[in-house]
């Protein structure tokens, strides 16, 4: 190419109906991830019972899905940095159908799990790729109240998620096969959105992608990420298999930084980590996805077990926390784009989430809703101020073509964070309820073993217990939770101490595919897929003649998106 063709060829900014347009797309794809993640909360002892599958095949069922997402988190990063990303937008919503639909039909369980596994790959593209499409199309000065929009859309999807599934299971001509069939109407939505409003200029550059790396990385993460799923329920923490999975997972990921260090195009480049924001909203993010986690998680199987309720009345009952998070992360996104001001935020964010987890930690069988809506209400606010400007603070700090690594290493640590949070604090759960139980039960003068009360580390079925047992499992539930959220606390103070060392700095004005344009100045060989409802086209224009004219630029042609 030796000079842009036409001024109506390329745009680098779109105004605020193209943006709006362009997220519908996004935002049908990542309310898709999330419902994945969630609806069959409700619905799994149903699954594993029509299926006939063990306990060990329940926690896989969850398992292999948070796996694949967060394994493959950093693969999706990388790939946006390289190539076309709407196409892999649209190859991660793919890949969300082909495992729904092998889900819906499954008629064994390791056809289920192999289902989620897909599931999980095209999730975690979703979950890092609308960040990065959104960095590249919204300056980082009015990222905030777009990001607040994306903020109400995860609140959304994770309280619709168990309310739906909870509403399919009860429903008898529906069951739960449609707790997978639900979500194809919404990705196949998002590909025709996204197919007909997002337009992106395409850098394409030449690459040699890091197999190896990948492989190790992936390797490694999951050796660790089941360790943390399995140990405590399929074997003891302190086990020869604790002590394997470890070992392997450590050395797999010291050779993954060995072989990212040395690669031309490393999938998660480890000097983006010597940049200060990097570093510590990355940091901050891992803190996050366990406080967060634990409050989704755990809340629901509150609910239901020591309060008695139903799945549809303990998703509705999450309400508050939902609420929190929807506000804060809109209010707080309009504000950060009128004023610029962007940590007092994240710092006000982790205070009250602090404090939120706090306040949960008092909970008990016997807690008034009113206050445990106030509660939850607390740690949904903190969360909503938190986590979406942890992303943009990392944003904005990065040269442009490091946008896909950064925003999928601060998606990665969140899910890791999440993860091993869950596992972790899945199996105090489970010790502290056998704890209280047994307790209530010597108290009671009630044998321990044959009274139903789901020993064994399974959850009981409360409709079948006698008044004096089902009083001894409420309230033991009642403490082991409020018990998880006191060790939750101190994660997210860590995460305060994490965002009051990020250092402020004004928010670019400029998108992420204006600032690529100007860093193809660089004589970098670059290739640009020209959409056509161009709006702006000067810097690219200046950025393509430029590198066209340097003596390292190859010959490329121009396509259209």
């Amino acid at each position: 190419m030796t000079a842009t063709e036409a001024p109506d060829q390329a745009p680098t900014t779109m105004n605020n109906r193209q943006i709006l347009q362009a997220m519908s797309g996004l935002m049908a794809g990542m309310f898709v991830a999330i419902l994945a993640g969630t609806i069959v909360s409700n619905a799994l002892p149903r699954i594993i019972a029509d299926l006939g599958a063990s306990q060990s095949s329940y926690t896989w069922v969850v398992t292999s899905e948070l796996l694949a997402m967060t394994a493959t988190v950093p693969l999706w990063g990388k790939l946006s940095d390289l190539f076309n990303k709407k196409l892999l937008l649209q190859l991660s919503l793919s890949l969300f159908v082909v495992g729904s639909l092998v889900a819906g039909f499954s008629q064994g369980v390791v056809t289920l799990i192999i289902s989620r596994v897909i599931q999980g790959i095209g999730a975690g593209g979703l979950t890092a790729l609308a960040q990065v499409v959104m960095a590249a199309v919204i300056p980082p000065r009015r990222l905030g109240k777009y990001a607040g929009i994306f903020g109400a859309v995860f609140a959304v999807g994770t309280v619709a998620g168990p309310l739906v599934g909870g509403v399919l299971v009860d429903t008898s001509w529906l069951g739960w096969r449609w707790c997978f069939f639900v979500g194809i109407p919404f990705a196949l939505l998002g590909i025709v959105l996204l197919q007909r409003t997002l337009k992106l200029p395409t850098v394409r550059r030449k690459v040699q992608i890091d197999f190896l790396g990948a492989f190790l990385i992936v390797a490694g993460i999951c050796a660790l990420l089941i360790w943390t799923s399995l140990a405590g329920n399929s074997f003891d923490w302190a086990s020869w298999q604790t002590a394997v999975l470890v070992i392997l997972g450590v050395v797999l990921l010291v050779a993954a930084v060995f072989v990212e260090s040395k690669a031309a195009e490393p999938i998660i480049p480890l000097d983006i980590f010597r940049n200060r924001t990097v570093a510590l909203t990355t940091l901050a993010s891992f803190f996050v996805g366990i406080a967060m986690f634990a409050g989704t998680v755990f809340l629901s199987q509150y609910f239901q077990v020591s309060l008695g309720k139903t799945p549809t009345v303990a998703g509705l009952m999450s309400l508050p926390m939902i609420g929190g998070l929807l506000v804060s992360s809109t209010v707080a996104g309009q504000i950060i784009s009128a004023t610029g001001k962007w940590k007092v935020y994240l710092v006000s964010g982790a205070v009250i989430m602090t404090a939120g987890l706090g306040m949960l930690s008092t909970i008990g069988a016997d807690t008034h809703f009113g206050l445990l809506s106030v509660y939850m209400a607390v740690m949904g606010i903190g969360v909503g101020m938190l986590m979406q400007n942890l992303v943009l603070a990392a944003q904005n700090d990065v040269p442009a073509h490091e946008l896909g690594a950064a925003t999928s290493t601060l998606s990665f640590f969140r899910s890791l964070g999440g993860t091993i949070g869950t596992s972790v604090l899945g199996a105090i759960l489970a010790n502290r309820v056998a704890s209280e139980m047994t307790k209530g039960l010597k108290e009671a003068g009630i044998p321990a073993g044959g009274s139903g009360g789901g020993g064994g580390g399974a959850v009981p079925d409360m409709t079948k217990l006698p008044a004096p047992m089902r009083e001894i499992v409420e309230h033991a539930y009642g403490v082991a939770t409020g018990d998880l959220f006191l060790i939750a606390t101190p994660f997210a103070f860590l995460a305060l101490i994490a965002v009051v060392f990020i250092k402020e700095k004004p928010l670019k004005t400029t998108s992420g595919m204006e600032r690529l344009a100007e860093e193809g100045l660089g004589g970098e060989a670059v290739q640009v897929d020209a959409p056509q409802d161009a709006t702006s086209v000067d810097a690219l224009a200046k950025a393509t003649s430029t590198s066209a004219s340097t003596p390292s630029a190859s010959a490329t042609s121009s396509s259209v998106d």
